[in-house]
């Protein structure tokens, strides 16, 4: 049987590709979308285009037919890549400006394009022009002109190297770009590095009683390197809403709080991670009042929608066998809840347990002790709750061991798939999750010679 990289090889072209979902892991294909309702105005399209080896999709390219409102948050880390330094400054730019200028947005795997030096930033530049370019000729296609043409770009891939900018401006005017479900795909699958499956959701939303229906689809990547403080890995999500740029920009920050900043795979943060959102005012759905209805349903609704992409992510964690939910509730405020489960989250050796079906629940008790979160121990509530939605097996009550522990209940949760850790504090009303996976042998292995 061919490999999936030769497969994809044989249905390569010059413009792009086929997508054949048979190709991703069996496990993982019931995360792979078979169609898609997407948002209006925008198109999509991903090919080869010479960074990776052996012809795999390495280029993504997503346009929108008129100026976008748009909002990113990016790494703190401070080694942060040439992507991120230039998009950084397209945004701070146009609100200065008080304009909408982005059109588009640039991708490419297999280079991050990171600690490159002033190259880097010239590259990264080079593939934004790329970008406009690309927008402009698609304006002219449609008889249309004189609009802004600003594009954001992304890279993902192996720290200090360069890219082949040639190649990538190359490929940004070859690719072919389209509103179907295929197109969306072939741009999700160019995002790919250790991912094993694409990561695209979409969906229609209806704004409230009164106004009209809105769309959303997003497009993330990320398996390894994935820690928070701030977005954690590369995403896009575009809609045909119209939001107002203050209210963008705070609805993102909502909705990468309990999304994008609340996973976790190995603690490490990226030097590109960005994730930005795209909302180009098609639908006709209008999101200009913080106090509006409207807006309440845009913001729960990109929140609910980022959650489901960051989850995908940790779904894909290298070497990963299990999806597990840290829940903490009964916090005086939604910081301390965040940060105990980020605690537990973060815990290699909570991790290990998972991954070894162990139900050494002293691991977990112990990372909240140490979360740095002020606790009433006695108040303290801890169980672990099954996938499958059978009863939860209580671990602690009131700072209590519930002994003896049901060991063979314990085994056939820790055998499933998706588990919850849920933590109550005792301390008030507020509460957080974060999502997580274990640590496996594959993950060493997988990280132990990523750059061959």
């Amino acid at each position: 049987m061919l490999s999936s990289k030769l497969r994809f090889v044989q249905r390569l072209g010059a413009r792009g590709f086929a997508v054949d979902a048979a190709q991703f892991p069996a496990k993982k294909q019931r995360f792979i979308p078979a169609s898609g309702t997407y948002p209006q105005g925008f198109v999509a399209g991903g090919a080869h285009c010479g960074v990776k080896k052996a012809g795999q999709p390495d280029l993504a390219v997503l346009v929108s037919d008129r100026p976008t409102t748009a909002a990113a948050v990016f790494t703190t880390n401070q080694f942060c890549a040439a992507p991120v330094q230039f998009d950084r400054g397209v945004l701070n730019g146009a609100r200065a400006a008080g304009r909408q200028t982005v059109r588009a947005v640039v991708v490419n795997s297999g280079c991050a394009n990171a600690v490159t030096g002033k190259q880097g930033l010239l590259d990264a530049q080079a593939m934004a022009e790329a970008g406009r370019r690309r927008v402009q000729a698609f304006d002219a296609a449609a008889q249309r002109g004189g609009l802004p043409s600003d594009a954001l770009v992304m890279s993902t891939g192996v720290i200090g190297q360069t890219l082949p900018v040639d190649r990538i401006r190359a490929g940004v005017q070859a690719v072919e770009l389209g509103a179907t479900h295929d197109a969306w795909m072939r741009a999700a699958v160019a995002h790919m590095t250790t991912d094993t499956f694409p990561k695209l959701l979409s969906r229609e939303v209806a704004a409230g009683p009164a106004g009209p229906a809105f769309r959303m689809a997003g497009i993330t990547k990320g398996a390894g390197m994935i820690h928070p403080n701030m977005a954690t890995l590369l995403g896009t999500v575009c809609t045909d809403a119209a939001v107002a740029q203050p209210l963008l920009d705070k609805a993102l920050a909502h909705a990468v709080a309990r999304s994008f900043n609340a996973i976790s795979i190995d603690g490490d943060m990226s030097t590109n991670d960005t994730i930005a959102v795209l909302a180009n005012g098609a639908s006709g759905c209008r999101v200009d009042s913080e106090d509006s209805p409207a807006y309440r349903a845009f913001r729960d609704e990109l929140t609910a929608f980022m959650a489901e992409l960051a989850a995908l992510v940790v779904r894909d964690g290298e070497g990963a066998t299990k999806f597990i939910t840290i829940e903490v509730a009964g916090a005086r405020s939604f910081a301390d809840a965040k940060q105990v489960a980020s605690t537990i989250a973060t815990s290699s050796l909570v991790k290990t347990a998972f991954y070894g079906q162990d139900a050494n629940w002293g691991r977990i008790l112990c990372a909240v002790g140490y979360a740095g979160v002020p606790l009433d121990t006695a108040r303290v509530d801890m169980a672990v709750h099954p996938g499958d939605g059978s009863p939860p097996l209580v671990l602690v009550r009131s700072g209590e061991p519930q002994l003896p522990v049901d060991e063979a209940r314990a085994s056939e949760i820790l055998q499933q798939e998706d588990l919850m850790v849920r933590v109550h504090l005792g301390l008030g009303d507020e509460s957080a999750r974060m999502y997580t996976c274990d640590l496996s042998h594959d993950y060493v292995s997988i990280n132990a010679d990523y750059r061959s």
